[in-house]
């Protein structure tokens, strides 16, 4: 009888973790068209008008568990407002709204996340948080200014961060466009092969 419970536990920890995974990888394909669909949409797109038609999918790398992380979320309170270096001479406000620490592929990792100070006020991103990064890839499989991720206040001291739904800044398809260099405690010490990767042209 106890080795049945035992086996039943395993299999309803297996059957869940299955689950689990199935939805994390549905979650990172939505997000890759819902990519691909602003891309294609002429209101939205950053890319030219030439290049917009002639689109069809952006270069992901394929969807990789691996690179999906629980982070210990650990709030950074009273922290002062600053300037985060753009690639103009724009500056845009941001706060440094809490860390993120956790292990991936072996490798202890920080990131900083980080509040916008103009979009705060605006109710549709009252839970928004951003997340520049910059890791191993840039400038061979990925965009040589580094990537963003966005993500939302958690409620608990545990996020989950997808590195699949890691995507290009504007810049890596237009100069036109001002964006937000990743500060270099958000540098990560590995390659992130997962995400959006670089674009066959860039404007740099």
């Amino acid at each position: 009888m106890k080795n049945l419970i035992i086996c039943l536990c395993l299999f309803f920890c297996v059957k869940n973790y299955a689950q689990e995974v199935e939805s994390l990888v549905k979650k990172a394909k939505v997000f890759q068209e819902e990519l691909n669909k602003e891309f294609a949409n002429k209101k939205e797109s950053p890319l030219s008008e030439k290049a917009r038609k002639k689109f069809t999918s952006l270069d992901f790398f394929a969807i990789d568990t691996t690179f999906i992380v629980v982070a210990d979320f650990v709030r950074t309170p009273y922290e002062a407002p600053f300037k985060m270096q753009t690639t103009t001479d724009r500056e845009s406000v941001y706060v440094k709204y809490g860390e993120l620490h956790f292990d991936l592929k072996g490798k202890k990792c920080q990131l900083n996340v980080y509040q916008s100070q103009r979009l705060v006020t605006d109710p549709k991103y009252k839970d928004y948080l951003f997340v520049p990064f910059t890791d191993l890839t840039n400038g061979e499989e990925t965009y040589g200014g580094g990537r963003y991720l966005d993500l939302s206040i958690p409620k608990s001291t545990k996020m989950v961060v997808d590195f699949n739904q890691a995507y290009n800044p504007y810049c890596a398809y237009s100069s036109k466009y001002s964006c937000p260099i990743p500060p270099a405690e958000n540098n990560l010490p590995l390659p992130i092969m997962a995400g959006v990767k670089k674009p066959a042209n860039t404007p740099h």
